[in-house]
């Protein structure tokens, strides 16, 4: 039997998110396992992502970064615990990694001030292994507290954000240094292949997101004209769009509603928009809502679209497709190594507002081919997107990289392999 032999740190910069529930999951999955993985915030989450008793628990458990370094003494002391060679070695780093100008350079030193309380709380907590979600400002401070503390890290890299700005977050200096690099889809590991020096593409490996299908069990409602849309009410979600295909449709339509599941900067536009449309009445805002309240609503509509312009690989339409629905998704980045083109749903360019409408309607007129398509995206999911068996691929590459070689594959092998478990 294999062993990790201490706790495993995880960062991200807000931790626990309402948005973000599939780090929670994966980090339920570890412990599963016996291991135990201690959670770093870099900033505080505000109070409403914490919509169930999951993100209060998580939520009280976790250490968060940015207020303990805001106090000077607790600051003074982490970094004068962490002085010496490493510690002049990360300061090296920071320096040689910073982007260009002024302003960056200033945030490169903050993060350089977090990474030493970060770095003394691993050393403190006897951590073995630091992982990190997403590949910007806080796997920057992941670099570096890895590099204070001399402990090895990884981080996932989720796109589509990082991809934006590559230089910047110097994502060839973050791939070079990790342990590995748990790219979430194909397409994320291409666009990271493009900084990253060849050397280090073996490192690079393929760990989904991915939900847990038995929560998504509830037996469906009656068929009806119900569409949902669960995410952030922001610019790049698109979420406009889905207001003018529905205002298109609704004439024809007056039992056709959508429930928007999320909130964001965009809420007050989006409900202008809505009454600007004439179809205030057949849209529901809800605010963020716990897993358990999203599963629900899951079991409670027809049809999922989520017309952004930008994804990795959603996890809210994994969600969906668990649930035995249909999706309409974006055509875009690793969205159609999860959805298939007319099987388990259909996927629309990004913008397109004329086939995002038509495909709606597709599926509001034939239930027999909602059913369809939900019955194959779920067995989509639950084959290739199930959290428990991703964690435990994470845990044989931390595993691994501990004992100084990563298991041989980007993916598992289906139905094998020995699975990590701490060491006790």
């Amino acid at each position: 039997m294999t062993r990790i032999p201490g706790p495993v740190a995880y960062l991200t910069g807000e931790y626990p998110r309402a948005t973000d529930t599939f780090i929670q999951r994966e980090v339920a999955g570890l412990r599963a396992l016996g291991i135990e993985v201690l959670t770093h915030s870099v900033r505080p989450t505000a109070a409403h992502h914490h919509v169930g008793p999951e993100q209060r628990a998580e939520h009280a458990a976790t250490f968060r970064i940015q207020p303990a370094a805001k106090r000077p003494l607790h600051l003074l002391r982490a970094h004068g615990a962490m002085m010496g060679r490493r510690w002049l070695s990360a300061l090296r780093l920071a320096w040689r990694t910073r982007p260009p100008g002024m302003k960056a350079a200033l945030w490169q030193a903050f993060y350089f001030l977090e990474a030493g309380v970060l770095a003394q709380r691993l050393r403190d907590r006897g951590a073995v292994h630091l992982h990190n979600h997403f590949g910007n400002s806080s796997c920057s401070v992941a670099m570096l507290a890895a590099e204070m503390a001399g402990l090895p890290f990884s981080y996932t890299m989720h796109g589509p954000m990082e991809f934006f700005a590559p230089e910047h977050w110097r994502i060839d200096e973050k791939i070079a240094r990790a342990a590995f690099v748990a790219c979430i889809s194909h397409y994320a590991r291409a666009q990271g292949m493009v900084f990253a020096d060849p050397v280090h593409w073996d490192r690079m490996r393929i760990v989904h997101c991915g939900v847990a299908p038995g929560l998504y069990d509830a037996p469906r409602g009656a068929p009806g004209q119900r569409l949902l849309f669960v995410g952030r009410l922001a610019a790049i979600k698109g979420v406009a769009l889905l207001l003018d295909a529905v205002a298109r449709l609704h004439a024809d339509r007056p039992g056709l509603h959508l429930t928007l599941v999320g909130d964001g900067a965009e809420r007050a536009g989006l409900e202008r928009r809505a009454r600007d449309l004439g179809i205030a009445d057949a849209v529901t805002f809800t605010g963020y809502l716990g897993q358990d309240a999203v599963a629900g609503r899951l079991a409670q509509t027809d049809i999922f679209v989520l017309p952004s312009f930008a994804e990795g690989v959603p996890v809210v339409l994994m969600e969906a497709m668990a649930a035995g629905l249909p999706v309409i998704g974006p055509q875009v980045a690793g969205v159609p190594e999860l959805v298939e083109e007319g099987v388990s749903g259909y996927l629309v360019p990004p913008g397109d507002t004329d086939t995002l409408t038509d495909r709606i309607a597709r599926l509001l007129d034939d239930p027999a081919l909602r059913a369809r398509m939900g019955q194959a995206g779920r067995a989509r999911v639950a084959r290739d997107f199930d959290a428990d068996r991703e964690a435990a691929w994470l845990a044989r590459l931390v595993e691994g990289s501990l004992q100084g070689g990563l298991p041989q594959g980007l993916r598992p092998a289906q139905g094998g392999g020995e699975t990590p478990t701490a060491s006790h």
